[in-house]
Order: structure tokens, then sequence, then C-alpha cells
């Protein structure tokens, strides 16, 4: 079906989004032809499937193929395809230092290479949802144990011995008996005519022979030509006769045009047409809102042009969306009933014979992901072939809707895929790639979209605003009998079909259905919320409010039973045990709950480090305050003490963030500290200052002066990082998004300790000044 007729097609955590209307959905040519933290060593299995993971279930599902991923030179060079997008979480050299570790590669004579946008040759390319380690640990290890296999094949042909009597160590193949050894160039020819082992028979290295897994001593190869300014960046793409294009969009999503008057913008130096953009009905998945560009020589000269625009818009059914208003109707939804999307016990009969129950509401305003790198994409559209430069997450969801919008075949699509500076979810979407193929299309030459910081935020796929409502009731000894949460949030599946008014399975099942306290009495709700500005997933999604009202209400309940955080928290987890809500296609990022449960022992085992290693209950000075909030995403589990400072003028500082994750197996324990050690900084910025508010139906915001995020002077002083040493096969999980969501919450809770002051709606800003 022709894109433009179907713009709704559905990929990944979309798949997922039951709503009405919504349809479901070489680099050679052979094996080297061309001529502070806690650490243990991972425990990996040595056999080919260890456990089952979702990765089948994805697009494509997963391509196992060393003549894919693989190729080795004469000279010895190997060098490893990266089919993943970096974007700061190191992928781009985790995946292939899990090959290269399989293969007895030595990592200095490695090379990586970022692959173009090709799920049928690459598998799924989805750079999102916290999952490239997690489904490609073990297929990046057969990989790298097929290639070792055929080196090692082709070196015992040549030395007319048997294979067991081979080896590879370190970029050679050596023979035991009598110590010929042959390096890994020498039999690259010989190796490639070698034919790929079958999967069941393949022997994966035992890990206390690793060299590089879990060490933690490899830097990012993209380290030096990031920091010395050499790294290619979407906007750093040149193409000989390229134009470049800024666009003026509805400032009202779902708006149209009117009119324009180009004859001010073509008085601009540089400027050479203007012309107006075609725009699909909103929502239509990621599909260009549609308006007026400026194409000229540079993008300065665009952006002159574009101020220089007279334009008349329809903002259209939008154009009344008002913050303050619609929070006031979140907030009477949540104190009303709502669809119930689990339920255990009787809560409502608990909770009016309840000794005490304490009641807490709870808002969160939408969110920009204000990557520093603002969209930026580059297509050369000629005839039925089209290529694109741009920082996307989804290479091959880019390619498939690049095809589609322009009405070509799908081979004949190529993306390139740059560095991203910051992703956080807002680049999975490829409304600037498509922008920038249908103006080359209409062109006829290279075009460069330059996206502005104002673009970014007025029209990114926001994170959704919230309202939380949770009702605690206890009994007389202060123990917790029964729950209420009501969420109350437009949903992500708005974007791709209208009259979605309710969460999506896979929005339920982030901290709301999948609440892991032993509580008899249990009743989730989710009342209707509509959406009027287009919502998208954003670094850890819908776990980032639910994290907050449920963590805060553990400090809530903590302070009206007066008992300890940490123990009122320990208490609402209970005994060790794998949870089984009673919900009906229980979400659970993708995976079989057979390989992730929700386990409260390895929950419960996150408080207990932290609060061992970041000193518990420890004494602070005056205006110190200690707080602590555990959530589980992503199927891993991280637990966040925060130490606040508040000055008598209501000045926030945070002296010392300490945090324990347990990840499962690991690769690079350094990447796992970078990310929390980010997420910590993250968690801040948007806890003092993230909010995008509308008026009038447009966003009141429009650069980093009123949509703030914190200077380098506000960062947490210290961040510790505890990383969990796994158990035996436990698989890996989550790290990218899981370190967010426990921030707030246990910074709210240290505000409470330090001042007595309750904090339940964000931003903070200045509900703290005196």
């Amino acid at each position: 079906m022709n894109f433009i007729d179907n713009p709704r097609k559905l990929r990944g955590f979309e798949k997922n989004l039951k709503v009405e209307k919504i349809s479901r959905r070489s680099i050679l040519k052979g094996l080297g032809v061309t001529g502070g933290f806690v650490l243990a060593a991972p425990v990996m299995s040595r056999q080919a499937f260890a456990y089952e993971t979702g990765a089948g279930k994805m697009p494509h599902g997963v391509v196992v193929d060393p003549r894919v991923f693989v190729a080795v030179a004469p000279d010895g060079t190997v060098t490893i395809l990266a089919h993943r997008a970096e974007m700061g979480t190191g992928v781009r050299t985790s995946l292939p230092l899990i090959v290269a570790e399989e293969m007895e590669a030595d990592w200095s004579k490695v090379k990586v290479q970022q692959a173009h946008g090709d799920e049928v040759k690459f598998g799924n390319q989805d750079t999102d949802g916290s999952r490239s380690t997690r489904h490609y640990l073990i297929p990046m290890r057969q990989i790298g144990a097929s290639a070792r296999t055929m080196l090692e094949q082709a070196a015992a042909k040549r030395w007319n011995v048997p294979a067991t009597e081979v080896k590879a160590v370190n970029h050679e193949v050596v023979h035991g008996a009598s110590g010929r050894k042959l390096g890994f160039g020498e039999l690259a020819a010989d190796a490639a005519k070698e034919s790929v082992p079958s999967i069941e028979g393949l022997k994966l290295k035992d890990p206390k022979d690793f060299r590089y897994l879990g060490k933690g001593q490899v830097s990012i190869v993209d380290l030096h030509d990031i920091t010395t300014g050499k790294a290619g960046y979407g906007a750093d793409v040149r193409l000989p006769g390229m134009k470049y294009a800024v666009i003026a969009r509805p400032p009202v999503t779902g708006g149209k045009l009117v009119s324009f008057d180009p004859a001010e913008a073509m008085k601009i130096s540089g400027v050479e047409k203007v012309m107006q953009v075609r725009g699909w009905p909103w929502p239509s998945k990621f599909q260009p809102l549609g308006g007026v560009a400026v194409i000229a020589r540079n993008t300065g000269a665009a952006i002159k042009g574009r101020d220089a625009l007279k334009l008349v818009w329809d903002d259209g059914a939008n154009g009344k969306y008002d913050s303050v208003a619609y929070r006031k109707e979140l907030e009477e939804a949540s104190r009303k009933p709502g669809l119930v999307v689990r339920q255990e016990g009787d809560a409502d009969a608990a909770l009016k014979a309840a000794d005490k129950v304490v009641i807490g509401e709870y808002y969160l305003p939408h969110l920009a992901h204000v990557s520093m790198e603002p969209p930026v994409a580059v297509a050369d559209v000629k005839g039925d072939k089209a290529e694109i430069w741009a920082p996307v997450q989804s290479p091959g969801g880019t390619r498939e809707d690049v095809a589609k919008t322009l009405g070509i075949p799908e081979g004949n699509v190529t993306v390139n895929v740059t560095l991203l500076g910051g992703g956080f979810g807002r680049k999975s979407k490829c409304d600037f790639a498509l922008e920038a193929a249908l103006l080359s299309k209409e062109l006829g030459t290279p075009v460069k979209v330059q996206w502005t910081r104002e673009d970014d935020l007025h029209h990114d796929f926001l994170h959704t605003v919230s309202a939380e409502r949770i009702e605690a009731g206890l009994d007389k000894d202060g123990k917790v009998i029964a729950w209420r949460h009501r969420s109350v949030a437009p949903t992500i599946a708005s974007t791709f079909a209208a009259g979605a008014n309710h969460a999506a399975a896979f929005e339920l099942g982030m901290g709301l259905v999948d609440m892991p306290f032993e509580i008899a009495n249990i009743s989730c709700e989710n009342p209707e919320a509509a959406a009027f500005t287009r919502i998208g997933w954003f670094r850890s999604v819908s776990n980032i409010p639910r994290a907050f009202a449920v963590q805060s209400m553990v400090g809530e309940i903590a302070n009206a039973t007066g008992r300890d955080q940490k123990e009122t928290l320990l208490a609402l987890i209970g005994t060790p045990r794998i949870v089984k809500p009673a919900v009906k296609d229980l979400w659970n990022y993708g995976e079989p709950y057979d390989s992730y449960p929700i386990d409260t022992a390895r929950l419960r085992k996150v408080v207990e480090l932290v609060a061992e290693k970041g000193e518990w209950g420890r004494q602070v000075p005056k205006g110190h305050g200690l707080g602590i909030a555990v959530h589980r995403s992503f199927v891993s589990y991280i637990a966040t003490i925060v130490e606040v400072a508040v000055d008598d003028k209501g000045k926030l500082t945070v002296p010392r963030v300490d945090t324990a994750i347990d990840c499962g197996t690991y690769v690079n324990p350094e990447r796992i500290a970078s990310q929390i050690e980010g997420a910590a900084i993250m968690g801040l910025s948007l806890a003092k200052y993230g909010a995008v508010t509308f008026k009038d139906g447009k966003v009141e915001q429009k650069n980093f002066d009123d949509f703030q995020v914190i200077r380098m002077d506000e960062a947490p002083l210290v961040t510790n990082v505890y990383i969990v040493p796994p158990g035996a096969d436990t698989p890996p999980s989550g790290v990218g998004e899981p370190g967010v969501p426990p921030f707030a919450p246990a910074l709210m809770n240290a505000i409470f300790a330090a001042t007595g002051k309750r904090i339940r709606a964000l931003p903070i800003g200045k509900q703290l000044e005196a």
C-alpha cells in the first residue's frame, strides 16, 4: 500500500497500540574477500541460546551472519559493522566489541563502520527502548564465534590437521601441537570460502577468558573525533550543489496554511526560492506538518528569509489548547473513576475500612527532548532513487517511510546514519528526513533541512502531560492495605489515530499496572484524556510520571506513619517473589516474562545496596536532606539516593547522588556509569525547570532561556554508581533510560526531609523560594 494513503504503518512500540483504524503491522561479499563503581566479571552462558528475548518479534527480527557484519582485510584489519545508531550510549562500540571478543580479534586492529539503513540485511535497527544490548548480546557473540570458527577451519585445512587442534588467540590461529601460527589477515581469503557454521553447533567463549567484556577498559570508538571536533553529525554533511532550507510550520498542531507572501523573504541576500511544503492531516504518524520552505544558499539566509515571510494560518481545532485549563481537567478526571486496568482484591472496600487514607496528587507537564543537536537531514532524490544523511534512531524505519512517502521502491532508498547529538526518542521520528526528501524531489537538487531550537521546541513530539492520583489505605498498625492509582495522560497512540483517549498497553505497563508492591487490594485506573499536540516517546516514557507518583507516595506514607523512608519502601516491596499482576496482556517491554519477570528480590537488592553504599541515615548538615526511590523499567532495577541542600532563600543544590543498578549481564561498565551520571543530570534538569506550556494552542517556550536545562554549576557534585553483579545466565537489560524515573521522586523525598515541604507538581521552579 502506498504510504501516502496509509501514513500510519507501525513498528516496534507502535505495534502495541491497540487503537481502532490502526493497521498492525556489505561492506563485503564474504569474510575477508576484499583483499566509582562496583564491578564483577559478568556471567554469560557458553550455550548459543541462554535465554529468549523479544528480538525476533521486532520488525525484521535478527540477522546472525558473519558475512554481513565482519570483514578481514589481508593486512589483518578487522572491520565490524555497527547496525545501531550512536547517540551517546556507546552502542557503536559495545556491539562490535562483543563480536571482537568472541572472534578473538585484537581490538587495536578493529575498525568500526556504521551500517546504513537496511533491516532486511542487518535485522532490526531501531535504537530505542534500551534494548540494543539486551537483544544483541547473544547474536553478536554468535556472529563473532562463527567468524572465529571459520578462521580456525581455514587454518586447519591449510595445515591439514583436525580443527579441534587449532585455536584462535589474539588475532592469530595457533596449532598447539606444532606451535605454528597464522594471522587473521593471512587466513582471510580462505576463511571467506568456509561455510557459516550452524548456530546450534557454536561454542562460545568461557567468560573467564574474556579480555574486553565487563572490564570497562575500552573507550568509545568515537571519543577522539568527538572531543576534537572531527566527528560527523547531521549538520556537517555537505554535498555538491546542495541547497539549504528552513520551514515555517503551523504554530498549532493540526493547523493549516491560509496564505503566504514571499516578497520580503525574496529580498534577503542568498534566498533563492520560497515554496509551500505538503503537510499531512493530524494525526499522521511521523509525516511532515507542512508549511512554507525558504530555500537559500546557506542556512543563515534561509532563517532570515523565513523571518520575513508574511503568513496567515488557520489554527484549527487545537487553537484553544491551554495548559492551565487542561491541568485542571486532568486533575478533575483523576478524582473520578476511570477505566480499570488492574484489579486485585477490593480497593474500594479496603479504603473505606482503612484507619487512615493518605492521598497524593501529582502533576507533570509536557517535556521537550531538546537534544543539543536539533533535527537536521540532507536528501538527494534523483528520479526513483533517494539518498538520505541524517541523525536518525531508526534508519530502517526511516528508509521505509521515505520510500512510501515518495512512492518509490524501498530498495532504492539509502539512509546514511550520522552521529546523533542526543536523541532521547525524538529522532526515532523521521519527519525532518521526510521534509528533506520531499524538497529534494521537488527541486531536483540535494537539500539540507535544518531545524532551529525554536522549531525543535514548537514542533516536537512531546512527552505527555499527566496527572497522577494515589490513595493509600493504612490499617491501625500503619500497614498499607489498599492502593488506588489513577493515571490520566494523553496517549502516544494519539499520534497515530484520532480518538485515542486511553493509554496503550505499553504505556500502562510502565509503572502503573506493573507496580510491584505487596498489597492485598489494588486498583489501577486510566481515565480518558484527549491529546491536543503531537505526543511521542521520551527517555523512559511513562515511567517518569508513574515513578514520580508512586515513589513520592512512599515518602508520604513514611511521613504519615513516622517511619524511615527506606524501611517503608522495603515493607511495601514485601517478600522476595515473582510478581504476576492480574493484567491482561501485561506489557513487559516486549520481552518474554519467563526471561524477564518482575522479581522483587532484585528490586530489594538495589535498595539495600544503594542504602549501604550511599550511607543511608548518615548525618547531614542543617538544610540538607536524603531521599530514596526505586523503580523497575526496561526490565532493569534501579534505586537512587539524592542528597539535597536548600538554603534560606530556597536555592537548591545536589551535593551527592548514589545509584545502584541491576541490569543483568553487561558489556561495558564504563558506559553504564556514564548513562546513570547523565540520567542524574537530566533528571535534575527536568525536575528543576522542565515544562512546555501552551496558550491558544501554541507552545510558549522558544529557546533555552525559557526552557532551561541545568548548567554545569548546578549539576550534582558527586554521582556514585554501583552495579549489581549478575547471577548465572542473568540476561542483559536496559541501561540508557532506567536511570531517569527514580531521580525526581528521590529528589522530592530529599527536599521534604530538608525542608518539610512536599512538592507534588513539577517543575520545582520557584516553589522553594521563601
